[in-house]
């Protein structure tokens, strides 16, 4: 199982690990592995790499809903994104493994009694567990402030050098880090900042800092895929609003805020940007490509007589 789907699950699991219902995750996580394994049709549907991975989810997502527990199910859908395909039948016995030992050891102890992972491994972990943190945040604002609290808290750290020696010694106990953490932190922050901070500090980082930075950037890019910037040639009313925004969200896999702006250069259609996602729909754009294939045309015609 890759870090990131470990710190994934790990994240979406951590309220309930211990409880009944971590116990009820694990048996749900259980019956998906053995569908797919005594289900042939399904476990060649969901194992075809050259199935797109929207189609697999969608498979999934049909088959599960009402079946299984939605946290399992939610797990189970990032897995299909994440992992190699081949793999996942696999993957979804070591995610019942795994949400068992959560619940009968709990996650620190699970932690105590494993290999350790590499650095790179370790910030694939973190970059997983807080994925899984940014998609219950409700709201854009709340993942604003979540950035803005990684970052203060950054530059505290960077300005000090005791306090940033107490938090990456390898020599002090995780424990130990953890409660200054906690001190420092509680009350003061939202409670996803002190987990996001807890965690990345548990993998002995060597460049605190840093790491801090990356998880800020975390943060950005995370409240950048929840925020779509729409331009239109023309105004768009309320359904049309609606239909875009359910489409977004589709795509995304979370809610989506739109940002809309009108620009009557591009003719009709709109320009959408997600993160580092542009989808060019504008008829100003479709003109331009078909002038490129008709000058490209002629300079094929132009050449060959």
């Amino acid at each position: 199982m890759h870090p990131s789907l470990r710190g994934y699950t790990t994240a979406v699991v951590a309220d309930v690990a211990r409880t009944d219902r971590g116990a009820r995750l694990a048996e749900d996580m259980n019956a998906v592995a053995h569908l797919v394994s005594r289900t042939n049709d399904l476990a060649v549907v969901i194992t075809d790499f050259a199935v797109p991975v929207a189609a697999r989810r969608a498979v999934l997502q049909d088959l599960l809903a009402s079946r299984v527990d939605p946290l399992v199910l939610r797990i189970v859908l990032r897995a299909v994104t994440t992992e190699r395909a081949e793999e996942l039948p696999t993957t979804l016995h070591d995610l019942y493994e795994l949400l068992r030992h959560q619940h009968d050891l709990g996650p620190e102890e699970l932690r105590a009694g494993e290999p350790g992972l590499s650095r790179t491994g370790w910030r694939e972990y973190a970059a997983g567990y807080a994925a899984a943190v940014f998609e219950d945040v409700e709201s854009t604002s709340e993942l604003e402030d979540i950035e803005d609290e990684l970052f203060r808290f950054t530059r505290i750290v960077e300005a000090n050098g005791g306090l940033r020696n107490a938090l990456s010694d390898p020599m002090r106990s995780l424990e130990g880090r953890q409660a200054l953490l906690r001190s420092l932190l509680e009350g003061k922050v939202r409670p996803a900042t002190v987990a996001l901070v807890q965690v990345l500090v548990a993998g002995h980082v060597r460049d605190l800092v840093a790491s801090l930075d990356w998880l800020v950037e975390q943060a950005a890019k995370a409240r950048g895929w929840r925020v779509a910037r729409v331009r239109t040639a023309r105004p768009i009313d309320a359904d049309e609003q609606r239909s875009l925004s359910e489409a977004m969200q589709h795509l995304t896999n979370q809610p989506v805020e739109l940002q809309l702006t009108e620009d009557p250069e591009l003719i009709g259609g709109a320009v959408i940007q997600i993160g580092d996602l542009l989808v060019d729909a504008s008829a100003r754009h479709r003109l331009e490509q078909l002038q490129e294939h008709l000058l490209g045309s002629e300079g094929t015609r132009g050449a060959q007589s």
